[in-house]
């Protein structure tokens, strides 16, 4: 069985990981003063923190075009693959991957199945290449799915922000008054939700020392009760520095686990503002 692999723009992943696993990616589109960019193809991130600066109104993102949708997966279905797994960013940020579930109904050659990555950013990247390694080696549909489903499960994370008006504005945050009030010095902590799977506020510091040391002690209670080994991933929008700096930090904390840097593209860092950092993690799929 040949089958493709899609994932959006929010996945950002490495160009040569797209190349290699020939996995295909739909740039998801972000308005900024009325003039609509997609993301990855004609504004890069630093472009788009440039801009996000001096915008006159808050960003906003939006769905692909079904249209565009029904033609890249009749396109592959006309290439010879008998399947498509189409892994996107989580149902409760974005109605893009429901709405996949309509336009697979739409296609005739090939079947689409629509994956709700339950996250986004290189979490929901790792879940991509997990897919597209086994399809290059021809494992059939179930396996990749229940694979993907049991290193879902592996997922968590922290995220750290300066300034939660982009998510209360665009509905992404289910319990804003939780850690609404004086902001002066406060430092939001937020995740996703394990049940809802929803973008909620669990707590509140005072200083970033303060946020980092939390978030690892998030991580550290989940590695106490795993049986396998995790990968970190420090992701930041547009503050490699800080990125490094606590990266470097975790690596004496952590020396076993193996850490990366990654990033906050246009259309997560719309929601989430610039300076805004998190500490994620998911079973090492190498090891």
């Amino acid at each position: 069985m040949k089958i493709a692999v899609v994932t959006d723009s929010t996945c950002y992943l490495p160009k040569e990981n797209l190349e290699k696993y020939n996995i295909t990616v739909v740039p998801i589109p972000v308005i900024i003063d009325g003039k609509t960019y997609q993301e990855g193809v004609d504004i890069t991130t630093e472009e788009f923190y440039d801009k996000l600066r001096v915008s006159k109104e808050l960003p906003s993102t939006s769905q692909p075009p079904l249209g565009e949708m029904v033609n890249l997966y009749t396109k592959l279905g006309d290439e010879g693959y008998d399947a498509v797994i189409s892994i996107h960013l989580a149902s409760t940020i974005s109605g893009f991957v429901n709405t996949l579930g309509t336009v697979a109904e739409m296609v005739t050659n090939t079947k689409v199945i629509p994956y709700d990555s339950q996250i986004t950013v290189l979490l929901m990247g790792n879940l991509v290449l997990q897919a597209a390694k086994m399809a290059q080696v021809g494992a059939d549909l179930d396996e990749i799915l229940d694979s993907l489903d049991k290193l879902r499960a592996t997922m968590n994370e922290v995220f750290i922000v300066n300034d939660l008006k982009n998510l209360v504005k665009g509905g992404r945050l289910s319990n804003a008054s939780a850690v609404i009030g004086s902001m002066l010095n406060i430092k939001p902590l937020l995740t996703f939700d394990n049940s809802s799977h929803a973008i909620v506020a669990y707590d509140k510091v005072r200083s970033i020392k303060k946020a980092y040391a939390r978030a690892a002690k998030e991580f550290q209670k989940d590695k106490e009760k795993a049986d396998f080994s995790y990968k970190l991933i420090v992701i930041h929008a547009n503050d490699p520095e800080e990125a490094e700096k606590w990266k470097n930090d975790l690596h004496k904390k952590f020396p076993e686990e193996h850490i990366e840097i990654s990033y906050f593209g246009p259309v997560i860092g719309t929601h989430l503002g610039e300076k805004a950092i998190a500490l994620a993690w998911i079973k090492d799929m190498s090891k």
